[in-house]
C-alpha cells in the first residue's frame, strides 16, 4: 500500500496530466510537464513505484567506464572539486555518460548508505524511459541544465531528492555525459537550489574546456572572451581550426555565437576573424579581435598545435621494483627503434602493450613527437581505412565537407602504434604495405600522394604466424612488421606485481582526492589471483573498490566477488592460516609496503627470523620463491 506522501504524489501527476490545459498555474514547468506526459504515455511507467533505479552488473559498469576511459580522466579532478564545494551540505556528485549511466560518484562516507539507498551510487541507469523525469534524464532529453526538485519527480521513489544537473559536450558538439549534484535532503523551496544549480553547471564547462584543449593539441586554438581578464581563466569560447584555416572544434558557447552571427556554422575561420590579426597572436599575445560580420570585439589568445600527443606521466619505478623480463626488453626494443627498425609486441589481451609502446616511443629519438595510437579491432572496418588515411572533401557520401586528416598523417615524424594488428581487413593490410614501403600516403580521393616518416610499433594478442599460413595475414607486411620482436609477461607471471598494485591504486586514490588504504586480506586475495585480464583487468578492479569502499579502506568485501575465490584456494593449501602470528607477519609487511628490514624492525626481530617465520607460514612474497634462495635475496 502507498504511503499518503506516494498517493498524493500520484493523485497530483495523475490531476496534473488530465487537466493541464485548464489549471490556472501549474505546479511544474512545462519541460517537467512535458516528461511527465512521455513518462506515462510513451514509457508506461508507474508514479507511485517505489523501487530504486537499475544497477549495472560490474562487467558492464566496467565496460562503460572503459568506453568512456578518456572523458573519466578528463572529469575525475573536477568531480572531485565540485564534491569538495558541495559536500558540507550533504550533497553528492555522479557523472554519467551520454546514456545516463553513473560511472563515477563523490560522496561522503557519513551518507553514503543513506545515498546508495536512495539510487544514487556507481552503475546506476537514468534513462527517462527507465526512472521517468529526474535530473539527468531531463538533461539527456532536453541538452540544457535544470533542476528536477522534489516532486518535481515522476516516480514516488525519488520525491524526497533534488538533483541539479548539466550536460557535458565533446568539441563537435556530441554530449558526453551529464553532472549531477543531488542531495537526499532540502528546503521545499526550489530557489534554494539556483546556487547550486549554477555551481555545477561551472563545473560542467570547466570539464568541457578540459576535454576541448585535450582534443584539440593538433590544431590552432582560440581562446576568447569579452573582458581579457577571463580569456585565461574562463573563456567564453573556443574554436579550433588545421593548418588550412577549416574549422575543425567548437564549444557550444562558440556553436551558439557563430550560429547567432551567421545563421549557420562558417566552415573557415577566415570568415570569422581577419587572419593576419590572428597571426599577430600566434605568439600567445593578448590580443583584440574585431568581427567581421561587425559584432562587438572580443579580447582573444591563440595557440599553436601542440604536434605531440599528450602522454599522462608515469611515477617512475626504481629498476628493482620493475619484472626484469619488462625492464630488458624495453631497453633492447630502444636500441632496435633508433635504429629505425620496426617493433612487434606480443602479449595477452590487457598485459601492457600500449604502456610499453609509449615508454618505448618516450624513451626514444623520436620522443618528442607525435604518438598516435590506433586500436585496429575497436574501430569498425568500414571506417578503418578513412580513420587510417583520411579523406578530402567529397570523397564518399557522408563525407565531411571539410575532408579528415588521417592517422597516418598525424603520426608524421613520429610513432604509429597499431594495436591489435592482427584484426586488420586484407585489402587494408595492402595499403599499409605499401605506405611502409614508400613512405607515402594517399587519403581517400586525393588525387596527388603525400610523404610521411613513420615509426611503426604493433602489438597482437594472436599469433602472427599463424594468421600468416591460413592465409589471413599477409606474409610481406609481417615480414616488414617483425623487425624485432617482444613478448611481455602475463600479469600472474610478472614479478613486479606488489609494485604494480601499488603505483595503480595511488594513481586511483589521486584522480579521487584522497589517500586509500588497504586491508591485508584484499591484498592477499589481489596477489594470489591469476588475472585472466592482465593490468587491464587490476586497474578496474582496484577503480571499482576505490569508488565503493567505506573510510577509505579497502577490504575483501569491496572487491568483486569473482575475486574472492582465489583467498580461499589459498587458504586451503596451509593449515597455518588462521594463525594469529602468521596474521601479524602479514599485517606488518603491509603496513611497510613488504619491505622486510622495515617489517622486521616493527615486529621486534631480525631479518633472518622475519625470512624463516615467512617461510614456515607459506606467506607468498610478491615476486620471490619460497626456497631459501630467493627469501636470502629479498632486500
Amino acid at each position: 500500500m502507498l504511503s499518503a506522501h506516494s498517493k498524493a504524489h500520484v493523485d497530483c501527476v495523475s490531476r496534473v496530466l488530465k487537466n493541464a490545459e485548464h489549471l490556472p498555474q501549474l505546479p511544474v514547468s512545462g519541460v517537467i510537464l512535458d516528461s511527465w506526459r512521455r513518462s506515462m504515455e510513451q514509457h508506461h511507467l508507474d508514479p507511485g513505484s517505489l523501487q530504486g533505479p537499475r544497477i549495472l552488473s560490474q562487467n558492464v559498469l566496467q565496460e562503460c567506464r572503459e568506453r568512456s576511459e578518456l572523458f573519466l580522466r578528463i572529469a575525475s579532478e573536477e568531480v572531485a572539486r565540485l564534491h569538495g564545494r558541495v559536500r558540507d551540505a550533504d550533497y553528492c556528485v555522479l557523472l554519467t555518460d551520454a546514456q545516463g549511466r553513473t560511472i563515477d560518484y563523490r560522496v561522503e562516507t557519513s551518507i553514503r548508505n543513506d545515498c546508495r539507498k536512495a539510487g544514487l551510487y556507481l552503475g546506476t541507469c537514468w534513462s527517462e524511459g527507465e526512472e521517468g523525469t529526474c535530473g539527468v534524464a531531463a538533461v539527456l532529453t532536453a541538452k540544457t541544465p535544470i533542476t528536477v526538485h522534489k516532486r518535481d519527480h515522476f516516480r514516488a521513489a525519488f520525491i524526497g531528492l533534488t538533483c541539479s544537473a548539466a550536460p557535458v559536450f565533446d568539441p563537435l558538439g556530441e554530449l558526453l555525459g551529464v553532472l549531477d549534484v543531488s542531495a537526499l535532503r532540502s528546503p521545499d523551496e526550489r530557489r534554494s537550489q539556483h546556487l547550486i544549480r549554477q555551481i555545477v553547471v561551472q563545473s560542467a564547462r570547466e570539464i568541457e574546456q578540459a576535454f576541448f584543449m585535450s582534443s584539440a593539441q593538433g590544431y590552432w586554438v582560440l581562446r576568447a572572451h569579452s573582458s581579457p581578464s577571463y580569456v585565461d581563466s574562463r573563456p567564453d569560447y573556443l574554436l579550433a581550426w588545421d593548418d588550412d584555416g577549416c574549422l575543425q572544434a567548437l564549444n557550444p558557447a562558440a556553436r551558439q555565437w557563430l550560429l547567432q552571427r551567421f545563421g549557420q556554422l562558417p566552415q573557415h575561420i577566415g570568415q570569422v576573424f581577419d587572419q593576419q590579426i590572428l597571426h599577430r597572436a600566434a605568439d600567445q599575445a593578448l590580443c583584440l579581435l574585431q568581427g567581421l560580420d561587425g559584432s562587438p570585439p572580443l579580447h582573444g589568445r591563440l595557440s599553436a598545435p601542440r604536434r605531440v600527443k599528450a602522454v599522462a606521466p608515469q611515477p617512475a619505478l626504481a629498476p628493482s621494483e620493475i619484472d626484469p623480463r619488462v625492464e630488458e626488453s624495453l631497453r633492447l626494443a630502444v636500441r632496435v627503434k633508433d635504429r629505425n627498425l620496426p617493433v612487434l609486441i606480443q602479449g595477452e589481451t590487457g598485459c601492457g602493450k600500449e604502456v610499453f609502446a609509449r615508454q618505448l616511443h618516450q624513451a626514444s629519438r623520436r620522443g618528442t613527437q607525435p604518438f598516435v595510437a590506433v586500436n585496429c579491432a575497436a574501430i569498425p572496418e568500414s571506417l578503418i581505412e578513412s580513420e587510417l588515411f583520411g579523406y578530402v572533401a567529397g570523397a564518399f557520401t557522408g563525407a565531411s565537407n571539410k575532408g579528415m586528416q588521417g592517422l597516418l598523417e598525424q603520426a608524421h615524424g613520429g610513432t604509429l602504434f597499431l594495436d591489435e594488428i592482427g584484426d586488420m581487413p586484407l585489402a587494408l593490410q595492402t595499403r599499409l604495405l605499401r605506405v611502409l614501403s614508400e613512405g607515402e600516403v594517399a587519403p581517400l580521393g586525393a588525387s596527388r600522394r603525400k610523404a610521411v616518416d613513420i615509426q611503426v610499433i604493433c602489438a597482437s594478442h594472436r599469433d602472427l604466424e599463424s594468421l600468416v599460413a591460413t592465409g589471413e595475414f599477409r606474409e610481406d607486411l609481417f615480414f616488414r612488421l617483425n623487425g624485432a620482436r617482444f613478448r611481455l609477461p602475463p600479469l600472474r607471471e610478472r614479478s613486479d606485481r606488489l609494485s604494480l598494485l601499488n603505483r595503480i591504486l595511488d594513481e586511483e586514490a589521486r584522480h579521487c582526492g584522497t589517500s586509500v588504504q588497504l586491508g591485508s586480506a584484499a591484498l592477499e586475495c589481489l596477489l594470489g589471483y591469476r588475472w585472466p585480464g592482465n593490468v587491464r583487468q587490476l586497474r578496474q578492479v582496484l577503480r571499482y573498490a576505490c569508488a565503493v569502499c567505506e573510510d577509505n579502506f579497502i577490504q575483501l568485501a569491496d572487491l568483486p566477488e569473482a575475486l574472492h575465490g582465489s583467498i580461499e584456494q589459498a587458504s586451503e593449501r596451509t593449515d597455518h592460516s588462521a594463525s594469529p602470528e602468521r596474521q601479524a607477519l602479514i599485517d606488518a609487511l603491509v603496513r611497510h609496503r613488504w619491505k622486510p628490514t622495515a617489517a622486521a624492525k616493527a615486529l621486534g626481530i631480525s631479518r633472518a627470523t622475519l625470512y624463516r617465520r615467512v617461510h614456515l607460514h607459506e606467506i607468498d612474497m610478491p615476486g620471490r620463491s619460497q626456497g631459501s634462495q630467493g627469501l636470502q635475496g629479498l632486500q
